[in-house]
């Protein structure tokens, strides 16, 4: 129990420690600085926004949460599936390739208006921009991870007689499990930028849209008390990847 405890310190007191001395640097740049607080609030300020605001910026990370999630899924599961199929056949990969790299070049900005004009702008249409951002990761890390299998260890499971299937599921898809977690990662940070991008170009609700109307009305303390919870939005759906691969066994 002390080696976890001591093991859980040495990750989080870091961070902390830097998030204490840029909190301090601000306080001291914010009370140094001749800018008023509509320009350049400090970090009371913001706290202030962020307790005035709390419920409104909840509900507002909920909605966006809940977007990112659907985006995530929709990218790992077609990400997982594309994977599989590029690394099944060599031909699959060469026509497949070429459009999930064209996926991921194309920004999603420039997309967005014909994924509303087709699908609406609700949550649903949001997700399926989300989802554009997290399933170039999956699918890359996925396929480089399939397609470094020991050899030697699909050749064991043939000599005792493994199906395909069997060879995929207890050979090949734990010795990809790694690249799969490390794309899983990024996708899981890159369906809320999907997610926030979608919201702010709907302007309907969401972190994204809580950050446009913050600004549009020069309440600058609560625009970066937003994007403060957004941040947390975001490590948080990075870390939830980083931990179940931690406590997965792929042994």
């Amino acid at each position: 129990m002390r080696t976890r405890a001591a093991g859980l310190a040495g990750r989080t007191l870091p961070p902390l420690l830097v998030a204490g001395v840029v909190l301090l640097a601000w306080w001291l740049a914010a009370r140094r600085s001749t800018l008023p607080a509509v320009v350049f609030p400090g970090p009371g300020d913001v706290a202030a926004a962020l307790a005035t605001h709390w419920p409104t910026m909840l509900d507002a990370a909920g909605v966006t949460a809940a977007t990112a999630g659907l985006g995530l899924l929709a990218g790992a599961l077609v990400g997982g599936l594309l994977a599989g199929a590029m690394a099944a056949s060599d031909t699959t990969a060469t026509v497949v390739r070429p459009y999930v790299v064209a996926l991921r070049v194309v920004p999603v900005i420039a997309v967005a208006p014909l994924v509303f004009r087709w699908f609406g702008d609700g949550m649903g249409a949001r997700a399926l921009l989300a989802a554009a951002l997290a399933t170039f990761p999956v699918t890359i890390a996925t396929y480089q991870g399939l397609g470094t299998t020991p050899e030697e260890y699909v050749a064991l499971a043939q000599s005792v007689g493994a199906s395909t299937v069997q060879q995929f599921l207890q050979v090949r898809l734990p010795a990809a499990a790694p690249h799969a977690f490390a794309g899983l990662k990024i996708a899981a940070a890159a369906s809320v930028v999907g997610a926030v991008v979608a919201e702010f170009l709907t302007l309907d609700a969401g972190i994204g849209y809580r950050v446009f109307r913050a600004s549009t009305y020069l309440q600058t303390a609560r625009m970066v008390a937003a994007l403060g919870v957004l941040a947390l939005l975001g490590v948080g759906f990075y870390l939830l990847p980083a931990l179940a691969e931690r406590r997965f066994d792929w042994g």
